[in-house]
Formats: C-alpha cells, structure tokens, sequence
C-alpha cells in the first residue's frame, strides 16, 4: 500500500484549500466533489482534509459568533464587518459556509475514510470516527435538528431529511465506541497527515473520552438519567482524558495561518479591526485581578497602568462610542488584524483547562469520583500554563471567582456555576463557540447582557444559529426557519 506523507505545511495547505472550496488545487478538490468514488480516495490526504475543514469552522466563523454572542468581544467602533451579530440579526447566507466545510468537506470525508476498504487503517478509521462525532456534536448544537441518517448517502445527497437531536447525539455517542478499539489496534500511524496529534494514539482515546464526557454532560438538563449512566459507564472504562491541547497549530505561510486571521488579513477585509473586547468580560477579569486579562487582549502602551491598558466597551454599543480606541484582541488568540504574530494562534477542538472543567463537573454533580477542588484547580493551572499568565496561585486562593466560589457553593448547582464560570474565563478568544454553548446548558456565567444593539425583544438572546440559506432553497426537506431566540433540545429557554 502506498503512502503519500506530506510535511505539515503542504497537509495544511492541502486541508485549507479544499476545506474553503478555492477553485485550484482541482487534484484534491475532487475528492470532495465525487463521495459516490471512495476508491479513488486516499484516506492519508482525506484526513488532514477533515481536520482542516472542522478547524475552519470552529476557528472562523464559529469562533466570531461564539466570541460575541459569549461577549467577550464586540463590533469595534470604527468597523463594521459584524454588526449584524451584535445587533442578533443573522441571515441564512452567514452560516452557508460553515454548514459546506461540515457536510461536504469533513464528514464526506470522515466518511470515505471509515468506509476504505485498505488494509492497516485501523486508526486512522478510528481518528474519522472521532471527527464524525465532532463534527456532528457541532453541528446539532448549533443548529439543532441536522442531517444525519440520509447525510452521507449518495442517493439523498443534496436532498437529506433533518434527524432529531436526540438522534444525532445517540450517534455522537456511537461513533465514539466504534473510534476506541481502532484506536488501540496495531496499525499504520497516521504520522504528519494527523495534524492534531501526529499519529499519537494515547492522545486520541484521551480525545475520545473527553468528547465522550462533554457529551453526555450536554445532556445534564435535558435527560439526567442518560447523561448519569453514561458517564458512570465511561468511569468504569477507567478512562484517561485530555492533559494537553487538542489544537491544530499554523504557521505565518500564505494560506497555513490561523482561519480567522486569515480572513481577517485577506484583501477582502484588509486587516481591519473588526472586533474589539467587551466590557462584559473585561469587568469580570478586572474584579478578580485576572493577570489573563493581559494576555486575551492587547495592552494600549500609552497607559500605565497595566488593568487600565485595557480598553473596553459595553456589548453591542458600537453607534454610543464611535472614534474610541479599543483593545483588540491579543495575536495570542488570532484577533489581531493587522498583527502578523495571529497568523500562528492555535485553533482548540477541545482544551486541557476544558478537560479538567468537564471532570470536575461530572464530581460535582455525583455522577464520578474524583476530587473537584483538586480538578477544578488543575483547570485553572491549565489555563494559565495555556497563556503565559504565570504563577495562578494567588488567583486561585484570592479571587471571588476562584477557590472561594467554590468552597462557599453549598449545592450541587452551586459548585456547577463556580466550574462554567472558571471555564468560560478559559475559553476566552480561544473557543467562543464552546463557551456560548456552555452558557445555552447552564446559564453560567450569570454576568451576561442583553446587546445593546440588539434588534430581537427586550431580554431576548441567541440560543441557536439560523439553518444556512443553501438548505432553504435547495432541500425539499428544510424544517423551516426557527428563531435564533428558541433554544436547542438541550439548552435552557430565555429568562
């Protein structure tokens, strides 16, 4: 069998390319366009493909509107790219894109791969079934009923019925099973065509039990007894979780920077500084002398003092501050337009912080053993390894938001808020999308406000996307337009 390895700034090339559909590169792209040929598919170039194409949607377009509608940025002043977000007025068009790389670039692919009948690809089918998972697990918290049993078939392609969630996650769940003893086969590694752990098996079971845990406490609300059993069932596994990153990292090369700085540089947007830090996340760092807050977000070098450097907006109220000078976010996290040093900010599918968060959780809800303050604070450690943010000792003993917080929560509730709370302080610039979901489950953090700019009712807040406007005129099957106010089947409503 002939293996065609390929370094990593050619397989990010390569994903990147097809992932946004650009017209050359035809050798590649055809691999997408015709899933009715898996034969002529070589599932060592289809994986970087997926994993590209997943990273772009997270880290794009997915990243602007979970980084705003979690508010820890805002539409500057002196740009106008994202109002609409802001204000809560999606259009169908916004999401054509990201519902493409999903359906016809990662799972087509995903699902090419899993369905080679090559010998020896045992875990590269495995890590395709974890993309699988992923990609459907995004997809229906977005959206909420998605494609799913006619998705991938040939016959129904342009045409599939939307499946349940409840349905969907059922199989978030399958998929991953089916991922974990191809993982521990002996088997051809994927090596560099893997870009987020290079062939590293250990790496992805941790990946699969991780993802695992976060689904089935997706499910905390909405079905208990589901999410209590299955954890309990994953517990006795005696599973590992996720100690480091699970990122896709980029270079400052033409075409292999980081997604949202990519399109943020390009000469569409011409490196405009679209979005800025909001007062919603900055006022919660400042009140507890978060010295991450200076990592998030680019310090003004005019200012001395080092709290004060950062300048901040209320959510949404972009027309009351025209001509201010806000902080951008940091090239740390990729927001930096006109920063070169955005180019290579990672793109996170789960986090290390995010993995101690989701354990200390499951504890703190009785559904595992394990100690919470001990996880909770190995999060918050993460965290600051993750941003260069120093020693997080005295945060963790001082800050309302740290030990404290969790020490004082005298009910299981009470506990729950003090861990989305630390998690979304985590997430910040890095996974936006993660963090507004987390809130959608929970309500945590309670800090949020309504936009400013908002144009929906008083008190009113986006709990889902719009389904894409390419399903609207093309899909017999379109479930009809449903309001970015109505939650997903797991999420709670509007207060």
């Amino acid at each position: 069998m002939k293996r065609k390895y390929k370094n990593l700034k050619q397989i990010l090339f390569i994903g990147l390319i097809a992932a946004v559909g650009f017209p050359g590169c035809k050798k590649y792209l055809d691999v997408n366009q015709n899933p009715n040929n898996p034969d002529n598919a070589d599932p060592t170039l289809l994986l970087p493909t997926t994993e590209a194409a997943i990273s772009q949607v997270v880290g794009n377009s997915f990243q602007v509107f979970g980084n705003i509608w979690s508010q820890y940025w805002t539409q500057s002043p002196v740009a106008s790219q994202y109002k609409s977000m802001d204000q809560y007025a999606p259009i169908g068009t916004d999401f054509d894109r990201p519902w493409l790389n999903l359906y016809r670039t990662a799972l087509v692919n995903a699902d090419l791969i899993t369905k080679s009948t090559e010998p020896g690809l045992e875990n590269i089918k495995g890590i395709a079934y974890l993309m699988k998972a992923y990609s459907f697990q995004v997809a229906t918290d977005a959206f909420g009923d998605v494609p799913l049993s006619q998705a991938l078939q040939p016959t129904v392609y342009s045409n599939p019925k939307f499946d349940a969630q409840q349905v969907v996650y059922d199989s978030i769940f399958m998929y991953i099973n089916k991922a974990l003893p191809l993982l521990n086969a002996n088997a051809v590694s994927a090596g560099a065509q893997d870009m987020i752990f290079q062939g590293n098996m250990t790496s992805w079971v941790a990946f699969a039990n991780t993802l695992k845990l976060r689904a089935y406490l997706r499910l905390s609300n909405i079905d208990p007894t589901t999410a209590k059993a299955g954890i309990a069932a994953l517990y006795q596994t005696n599973p590992t979780f996720l100690t480091e990153d699970a990122s896709i990292t980029y270079t400052s090369t033409g075409g292999n920077e980081n997604p949202f700085y990519n399109e943020a540089s390009s000469p569409t947007l011409g490196k405009v500084q679209n979005v800025v830090a909001s007062s919603t996340v900055v006022n919660a760092f400042i009140r507890n002398n978060d010295p991450r807050l200076n990592k998030f977000f680019t310090l003004f070098i005019d200012k001395v003092n080092p709290v004060d450097s950062i300048e901040s907006i209320p959510q949404g109220s972009y027309l009351s501050y025209v001509n201010k000078k806000v902080s951008p976010p940091s090239p740390l996290v990729g927001g930096q337009a006109n920063d070169p040093a955005s180019a290579t900010a990672p793109v996170k599918l789960l986090s290390a912080a995010e993995s101690y968060f989701l354990q200390a959780e499951a504890v703190a809800r009785g559904w595992a053993a394990g100690d919470v303050t001990s996880l909770y604070t190995k999060g918050i450690q993460a965290s600051f390894v993750a941003t260069g943010a120093g020693d997080p000792t005295t945060y963790i003993n001082t800050a309302p938001d740290g030990l404290q917080a969790l020490n004082a929560a005298a009910s299981v509730d009470g506990k729950v808020k003090a861990i989305i709370t630390q998690k979304y302080y985590a997430m910040c610039g890095f996974q936006g999308f993660e963090a507004w979901t987390e809130w959608r489950r929970t309500g945590y953090p309670t800090f949020f406000v309504p936009s400013a700019a908002t144009t929906i009712d008083p008190g009113q807040m986006p709990l889902r996307m719009l389904y894409p406007n390419s399903e609207l005129t093309s899909n017999s099957n379109y479930p009809g337009t449903i309001p970015i106010y109505k939650p997903v089947w797991w999420g709670l409503p509007n207060p």
